[in-house]
């Protein structure tokens, strides 16, 4: 059955004697209430806007699920979207309802309201399609209307979009380059006649189409969208293949300019000298040779500027994009879409999770709750104020999600719409925009009103936008969140609805005793000024400063013009150390055996099974470790009895087997090479020895590289062991970025090292080559790995939400 992008398209009108009527639901009806899905289209206090969209899920509960009457009883078991076998499919609904002034009509007003139903996260790429068609339909009200607006958006071609795996949309999410994957366009970048206008649609409707109102329209349920998940991938190399393939051999000092600039010479691919984040395309016929990522090279009167000028002049690799307008921005997919002979441009989003639903702003959700004005009362409550009094209003709301509150965002005189962003950006929040956890977006309803109230209240730790002021007295809710007053207000009951957790009694014991395993040890100086950090209360519970450093830290990014990219990393770390910090928890404190992250240990060399690297959640010292256990023991006790606890536990036992890097906590050695103030040789060479041994090809490579961020200095750990005293773990930091090197992804990676990072790469590349040429074994340390152009295996994206 052929996949949709669109499954529904509704149309509801406001009729002064009868209210919100749902007058049709095309191709057929969706077998739910009707007057609930009229008054979800038509908010409370529509008619006072001019324009407002609005967004809900159907699918979510009982009193919401769809049942067409001809369709087949689908069920789309999907782990990433945190459903089951016995649970449908989530459709998104994206709504837009307008008023136009009339004083031909009773109460001077037309209010109507269209709707899309997807299943598609990334709703907002139709909206501008919404919007013809809504004007369409004020002009011709007719179901003809509807009928074309499900024809266009379902003629949206993206056979050609890149299925990007987990890994690579997490470099993609964090990098600002906007070539980066470019080499996975090379289907879109073939030359193609554009696609035919699809044919309007007649009077009488095209085949299966129905004619009928909301209540005769039939059809049966198409399936839906699936991106291709089934296809085969396409390897990421494809169209560099035989620019790499001959660049089997480590590059030579002789790429060294005197001006400073450091560039590949010979048949190296691609390490040219732009800045990391420039952009300097060169078109063809301009001036200066054109690599396949789009840039000149800086040194055209070296070897590598003018073997790679011969080689696109003969053909051997395309020289540039085909056409480069049409792909500005490798985080989108370009397509176009045809509606009523206009051609409407869609960018849609490749870097996307599940529980990201919408153009959500987290920088906007901050900045409402963190302003002076912003007031938090109500009872302490041991889940939530996690540094007391104190706790900023974002980490209360960050606590209140994933412990499972029930949260109301009230926006009083606000636009649907508005409130519906606020659900969205908290969703994100909590999830760790979507790459930590999931669950939030079952639970969530960014449109809530009275019509259904005590059916949306019933779920557990529902997360609801309303605009009636009423629910602030009436409504059942632990945490409320004021919009228009950026206030947060706890219930004065959420302390019996919620009863404080039963911590263990170890946990206060720890912070007494400071049994807990250090990392890494600190110097005297540095312990003293680390001891003025307060310690426990009265009640010997610590509060930690931790949560509001990290808020000062976002907020001051923000006031620095730091962009949506950067924040949403920085709140996806701060949930992936979370649950990093439980499963240390679990082990520390509880004494069991975590399932939701690796066992805590540190590198040894004294086992009798030899040496082996440490895992687990890594602390500055001692004493922080027990500051921030002791801190979180209380939300960490009720955020394993919650559904997303769950949802984790089951995402990290899949991840374990499906992870292209195995055997290793590969984030505990890339903390232990940025933080520990000590090391010993034995383990940075384990350490680089591991890597070199399991980055082996590119799906290893992505994972890597996905735990080494831009914001984090990229590879700058791992050059480190460029300058290492010993010899072996030098060859062995050469060996890993050789194998970076063999993909573009990992080029851009070392682009973005200083020129001195790179230059001694260069050099050790090139005198372990010229080593390896001499073939003296008494002068090479360790084997020399084949370093060719690797084709990636079509490895499946693994259905890990969580970090």
């Amino acid at each position: 059955m052929a996949a949709q992008h669109c499954s529904f398209v509704l149309l509801a009108d406001f009729d002064i004697d009868r209210g919100a009527q749902l007058t049709y639901q095309f191709p057929q009806p969706l077998g739910t209430d009707e007057a609930l899905l009229a008054n979800l289209m038509l908010p409370d206090g529509a008619e006072r806007q001019p324009e407002d969209w609005t967004i809900f899920f159907l699918n979510q509960t009982p009193f919401n699920t769809i049942a067409p009457a001809l369709a087949p009883d689908i069920q789309h078991p999907d782990q990433t979207h945190g459903k089951f076998e016995d649970e449908p499919e989530l459709l998104y609904v994206l709504n837009l309802v307008r008023t136009k002034r009339d004083k031909a009509v009773r109460r001077g007003a037309v209010v109507k309201a269209m709707a899309i139903c997807t299943r598609h996260s990334f709703i907002e790429i139709f909206k501008p399609v919404l919007l013809m068609a809504l004007d369409d339909y004020f002009t011709n009200p007719s179901q003809d209307c509807l009928a074309r607006l499900f024809d266009a958006i379902n003629s949206i071609d993206i056979s050609r979009a890149p299925i990007l795996t987990r890994y690579e949309k997490l470099i993609l999410r964090t990098s600002e380059r906007k070539d980066l994957f470019i080499e996975k366009f090379e289907e879109l970048l073939k030359p193609n006649p554009p696609p035919e206008p699809p044919a309007k649609p007649s009077s009488s409707f095209k085949p299966g189409h129905a004619t009928s109102d909301s209540a005769g329209s039939l059809n049966s349920f198409d399936e839906g969208i699936v991106l291709r998940k089934g296809k085969e991938r396409k390897g990421p190399t494809s169209s560099l293949t035989s620019l790499q393939q001959q660049s089997q051999y480590s590059p030579s000092e002789g790429s060294f300019s005197l001006d400073g600039s450091a560039v590949w010479v010979g048949d190296e691919s691609g390490l040219d000298q732009i800045p990391p984040g420039a952009q300097a395309p060169h078109p063809p016929g301009s001036n200066g040779s054109a690599s396949i990522y789009g840039r000149k090279s800086t040194d055209a009167s070296s070897s590598s500027s003018q073997q790679q000028l011969r080689r696109e002049e003969s053909g051997a690799v395309p020289s540039a994009v085909p056409n480069p307008a049409a792909l500005k921005d490798t985080h989108f997919f370009p397509t176009m879409m045809y509606y009523n002979d206009h051609m409407i441009p869609i960018r849609l989003p490749l870097s996307t999770f599940p529980e990201e639903v919408g153009d959500y702003s987290l920088i906007q959700l901050i900045q409402t709750f963190s302003s002076p004005n912003t007031v938090i009362s109500g009872p302490l409550h041991p889940h939530l104020h996690t540094s007391g009094s104190g706790t900023h209003p974002i980490i209360l709301l960050f606590n209140a999600l994933v412990t499972g509150k029930r949260i109301i965002f009230l926006g009083h005189h606000r636009p649907a719409g508005q409130v519906s962003s606020y659900v969205l950006s908290a969703c994100a929040l909590g999830s760790g925009c979507g790459t930590v956890f999931r669950g939030f977006i079952k639970r969530a309803f960014p449109y809530a009103n009275l019509i259904n109230r005590e059916e949306w209240q019933s779920i557990p730790g529902y997360i609801a936008g309303v605009t009636n002021p009423i629910f602030e007295y009436v409504g059942d809710w632990d945490l409320l969140c004021d919009i228009s007053s950026s206030r947060m207000v706890l219930s004065k009951d959420i302390l019996i609805s919620h009863p404080p957790t039963a911590v263990a009694t170890s946990a206060a014991g720890l912070g007494r005793t400071a049994t807990l395993k250090t990392e890494a040890s600190l110097g005297s100086e540095e312990d003293m000024l680390r001891s003025n950090i307060p310690q426990a209360d009265k009640r010997g519970e610590y509060k930690s400063d931790n949560d509001n450093l990290f808020m000062e830290d976002i907020t001051s990014a923000i006031s620095f013009h730091f962009g949506e990219a950067h924040v949403r990393a920085r709140f996806a770390e701060y949930a992936w150390r979370f649950v990093r910090l439980a499963a240390r928890y679990e082990e520390d404190i509880l004494g069991i055996n975590t399932t939701i992250g690796y066992p805590n240990s540190s590198y040894t060399d004294r086992s009798s099974e030899g040496p082996h690297l440490g895992s687990g959640i890594c602390f500055a010292d001692e004493a922080a470790g027990v500051r921030e256990l002791s801190s979180n023991a209380n939300r960490i006790e009720a955020f394993r009895r919650t559904e997303t606890y769950q949802f984790y536990q089951a995402d990290f036992a899949a991840s374990r087997g499906t992870n292209p890097i195995q055997g290793f906590d590969v984030s505990h050695q890339l903390w232990r090479l940025r933080h520990a103030k000590r090391m010993s040789d034995g383990e940075i060479e384990m350490i680089m020895r591991s890597l070199s041994s399991s980055v082996q090809d590119y799906d290893q490579v992505t994972e890597l590289l996905s735990l080494l961020p831009p914001h984090h200095n990229g590879l700058l750990p791992l050059s480190f062991g460029l300058f290492h005293q010993q010899e072996i773990i030098r060859d062995l930091t050469v060996d890993v970025f050789n194998e970076l090197r063999a993909y573009s992804v990992g080029v851009y990676f070392l682009q973005a090292l200083n020129h001195f990072q790179r230059y001694a790469y260069v050099r050790q590349a090139h005198a372990r080559e010229s080593r390896l040429n001499n073939k003296d074994p008494n002068q090479l340390s360790i084997p020399m790995p084949n370093y060719i152009s690797r084709t990636p295996s079509n490895r499946s994206e693994s259905s890990l939400t969580g970090g």
